[in-house]
């Protein structure tokens, strides 16, 4: 199927402008005004830089003097396959998780945003989940972690759990995803109990947890390649959407979402009990709502452009007013805006070609300011002599109709490695 791939809980506060990344946790502090920095958490590449995974602290103030520039770097040693971060609740922590060696890295951003220090690594996650390989999402909840994982280490598939931290790094328990051999009360409600993760969302209006799910390490840690050359291999992705109790973090109900569900981004206005997702094989969105008699249902509503070219959806970003919802495309190095005032019926409005790839996503919460950077795993990456707009970071204004561009920031030609996710950072949150 992949032959032809080439490589909220939240009140809006009149007269505020709110500045946080649109699919975070609710129960996350917020942001206020224009954000100062980006945290790029960036993996190290080889004859890149000193080769390691670092943070990478972009100011991207227009007021600043040194608008548009990396400000500060903390290199973490070694090559982790960085992948994902997430704040704690009161936003003074900042975890990043990797997915191959599956440390935590927790750095300090409150003491001074501008210069993260490393404050605590998280080496024993395997040991101490009972088994759990590829810490992938850091999700904040009161006084909690909530980390998903990808993969086991008994076979490195997809079969996983999600674990819990204390906000200090402390461990508390884990939560294996249910599958057909032991479905931990949750109703089976179509072919598929895979028990594969990838990301977690809180609808805490409705007592929702929301997970997707996605592959193994077997799988993600192979050359692309080779990967896309196995047939078996391509068996072993997730095709499944679990509803949990959010409370208990018993899981409920599983839906079939086929073809690797990948980021989950839940609507934010009280009266709109859903969330959306895509499938990276199958270039579909996916609705995840509440029906009329409290069911959790699925429903394909979109196709993300021609899925026989395999556009590989991989980032999503949705609107604080649930009006729009960005996706990215990371083989075509392209982005999508959705109309999906109707959820039901997404309806393409706005589409541009970012770079050779394109992998993450944040907007503002005011949507006016959008970032995108390039990398999705260190062996799937596109390689190849031109290296314009393949490793990159670029920040631009969204006009409502259109994006303008700002500054990019090349990530090679800067010694710095392969860009992944990005959070942002605020003097006035602390002071």
């Amino acid at each position: 199927m992949l032959a032809g791939l080439l490589s909220t809980c939240l009140v809006l506060i009149p007269g505020l402008s709110q500045a946080d990344e649109t699919c975070m946790s609710p129960y996350m502090a917020k942001i206020y005004g224009q954000e100062d920095f980006v945290y790029v958490w960036t993996l190290g590449a080889v004859g890149v830089g000193d080769e390691q995974d670092k943070l990478v602290t972009v100011d991207v103030n227009p007021s600043s003097d040194t608008y548009g520039e990396v400000v500060h770097t903390v290199s973490v040693g070694g090559r982790n396959e960085a992948h994902h971060s997430g704040f704690s609740d009161d936003r003074r922590y900042l975890w990043a998780a990797t997915l191959d060696t599956n440390k935590i890295f927790i750095f300090d951003v409150h003491t001074d945003p501008s210069k993260p220090v490393l404050d605590k690594v998280i080496d024993d996650f395997v040991a101490s989940s009972g088994g759990v390989v590829g810490p992938h999402t850091t999700y904040a909840l009161p006084g909690r972690m909530l980390v998903t994982g990808l993969s086991n280490n008994e076979d490195h598939g997809g079969r996983t759990a999600m674990v819990e931290y204390t906000n200090s790094g402390d461990y508390v328990k884990t939560y294996w995803m249910p599958t057909d051999d032991n479905l931990n009360g949750a109703v089976k409600s179509g072919q598929f109990a895979d028990g594969y993760g990838y990301d977690v969302r809180a609808l805490p209006r409705r007592n929702v947890l929301v997970t997707s799910s996605f592959t193994g390490w077997n799988n993600y840690m192979m050359d692309l390649g080779k990967l896309m050359g196995d047939p078996q291999a391509m068996t072993h992705f997730g095709n499944t959407v679990v509803i949990w109790d959010l409370h208990t973090r018993q899981p409920k109900k599983i839906l079939d979402v086929p073809g690797a569900p990948l980021e989950i981004r839940c609507a934010w206005e009280e009266d709109h009990n859903y969330c959306f997702t895509t499938t990276a094989l199958t270039s579909k969105i996916w609705l995840i709502y509440e029906d009329e008699n409290e069911e959790w249902q699925a429903k394909e509503v979109a196709d993300i452009g021609d899925a026989s070219t395999i556009p590989l959806p991989v980032d999503i970003s949705i609107s604080a007013d649930d009006k729009l919802l960005w996706v990215n495309t990371w083989n075509e190095g392209m982005t999508r805006v959705f109309d999906i005032s109707d959820p039901f019926n997404p309806t393409v409005t706005y589409d541009k070609t970012i770079g050779q790839q394109v992998n993450m996503l944040s907007q503002s919460w005011d949507g006016s300011r959008v970032y995108f950077t390039s990398s999705l795993l260190g062996n799937w990456d596109k390689k190849n002599d031109n290296t314009e707009d393949l490793q990159y970071f670029k920040a631009y204004d969204w006009n409502g109709s259109e994006l303008e561009f700002q500054f990019e920031l090349d990530f090679l030609e800067a010694n710095l490695g392969l860009p992944h996710q990005m959070r942002f950072g605020s003097y006035a949150l602390y002071q």
